[in-house]
C-alpha cells in the first residue's frame, strides 16, 4: 500500500497518492499548489484515482480540487463543518493575492471513524478539529496522514478563523497519540516523523504529555 510523497509549491504543501495495489485504485490527499503535474504519474501507472480526500478547507490544501473533478471525476470528501470554508476559497486566495478556481462541492462527508474504501485499503478518519473546524487526519495501516494537525517538532497555528489552540490540543491527545510509537506520521507541510518522536520531543505537546 504505497503512499506517495510530493511537496509543491510555495508553501512547501505535501499532496499525498494513496494507492491500492490489489486493483490499481487511488486517492489523492489535499491537491496542492501545481498538483496538476501528478495526474501524469496517475495516468502512466495507470490508476483510478477514487477520491480527492482533504484534511481541511484552507486554500493551500484545495487549489487542486477543480483540477482533478474536472479531470478524473473523483468526487470530493470533506468535513461538513469546512463546507463553508471551501465555498470561500477565491476570497482565501484573494488574501494571500493568489486567484483561485473556486472549488466543486464536495458529495461525500467525512466522519469521525467513518472508513473510506479504496479498493481492499480502509481509510479511517480521525476527526481532529483544531487548526480548522472541520480538519480530519486519514490512518492508513501505520501511517497517519495529518494535515496540519501534527508536524515535525510543531503543531498547526490556531489563529486562523476557526482556530482554537486547546481544541487542537485535546485533538492530538485524543486522535493521535493514543496511537501506537511506531505510527508514522505524514504532516501537510515538512518532513514525516512518528507519533512517538513527538510525544517525546515536541514541545508543543507538552502540556498533554508531561515530556
Amino acid at each position: 500500500m504505497p503512499i506517495l510523497t510530493y511537496q509543491l509549491g510555495p508553501m512547501a504543501n505535501n499532496t499525498y497518492l494513496i494507492i491500492d495495489e490489489a486493483t490499481n485504485d487511488a486517492a489523492i490527499v489535499d491537491p496542492s499548489f501545481d498538483s496538476e503535474k501528478i495526474l501524469d504519474e496517475i495516468r502512466e501507472r495507470r490508476l483510478d484515482l477514487k477520491y480527492i480526500l482533504l484534511t481541511h478547507a484552507h486554500f493551500d490544501h484545495v487549489i487542486g480540487n477543480a483540477f482533478y473533478a474536472a479531470q478524473t471525476g473523483a468526487p470530493i470528501a470533506l468535513h461538513l463543518a469546512d463546507v463553508e470554508l471551501l465555498r470561500r476559497l477565491p476570497e482565501q486566495g484573494e488574501r494571500f493575492q493568489v486567484v483561485v478556481t473556486p472549488s466543486p462541492e464536495p458529495t461525500i462527508f467525512l466522519e469521525d471513524n467513518m472508513i473510506v474504501q479504496l479498493g481492499e485499503t480502509p481509510i479511517q478518519v480521525l476527526y481532529t478539529p483544531g487548526h480548522a473546524q472541520g480538519h480530519v487526519a486519514f490512518l492508513v495501516g501505520d501511517t497517519v496522514l495529518s494535515g496540519d494537525a501534527l508536524f515535525q517538532g510543531s503543531i498547526g497555528r490556531t489563529d486562523l478563523p476557526g482556530g482554537s489552540l486547546q481544541t487542537l490540543l485535546d485533538s492530538i491527545a485524543k486522535k493521535l497519540l493514543v496511537l501506537p510509537d511506531e505510527t508514522r506520521v505524514l504532516p501537510g507541510h515538512g518532513a514525516p516523523t512518528t507519533i512517538g518522536r513527538e510525544r517525546r520531543t515536541n514541545p508543543h505537546l507538552r502540556s498533554i504529555t508531561g515530556s
